[in-house]
């Protein structure tokens, strides 16, 4: 088993917060919190420019597509922004490149997309957020669009999880894949995610 996995996250214009943060907080805190540091997490931008996502969030990517590290987790957020990039063949040659290297290659909402502009997702069941279901089977007809599920495990290598808040559940269904769940139950309470008074 590996002891240490590097993760990184896409970051661009127009990504949605949640999406984003969410899924670099899970591996981060089971990073911290697992035994011998299992995650470290990095983001990665088109370019090396800052990535102003919705509402104004603003990311200094840590790396560009041109010099990141192969990573062992790769999490491709989605929001607005990905409409602009399904036809960025270089991101999409980046992701089908990173797809063959990766443990696991995670979408969150409608990061589906992209990953369905690439041919990730050529038959295989899928999920993305709700209000991207049809575009979704448009750009990838062969796609078993799955509707009501907070992720779905697309193939060995890929998970894709629902919009926004599902990108949390789907990471810390990762985390305990990779390294067990009393890793994920530390990060779950660290977090409070799900947290009821």
């Amino acid at each position: 088993m590996t002891s240490h996995r590097s993760v990184a996250v896409l970051v661009f214009d127009d990504v949605e917060v949640l999406d984003f943060a969410g899924p670099y907080e899970v591996f981060n805190v089971a990073g911290e919190l697992g035994e011998d540091t299992p995650f470290s997490v990095f983001s990665v931008g088109l370019t090396g420019a800052p990535a102003v996502g919705r509402g104004g969030f603003t990311v200094q990517p840590t790396y560009s597509l041109d010099d990141a590290p192969p990573p062992d987790v790769l999490v491709i957020p989605g929001g607005a922004g990905t409409r602009l990039l399904l036809h960025d063949e270089r991101l999409l040659a980046w992701l089908r490149e990173r797809a063959a290297e990766v443990e696991v290659l995670l979408s969150v909402c409608t990061g589906a997309l992209l990953l369905g502009a690439a041919g990730l997702l050529e038959r295989r069941s899928a999920t993305t957020h709700h209000d991207a279901f049809d575009e979704l089977a448009t750009l990838s007809p062969t796609t078993q669009v799955v509707r009501g599920q907070r992720f779905v495990r697309s193939s060995e290598r890929i998970v894709t999880s629902a919009g926004v808040s599902a990108g949390v559940d789907a990471s810390l269904y990762v985390v305990q894949e990779l390294v067990g769940a009393p890793t994920r139950e530390r990060a779950v309470t660290e977090m409070e995610w799900m947290w009821q008074s």
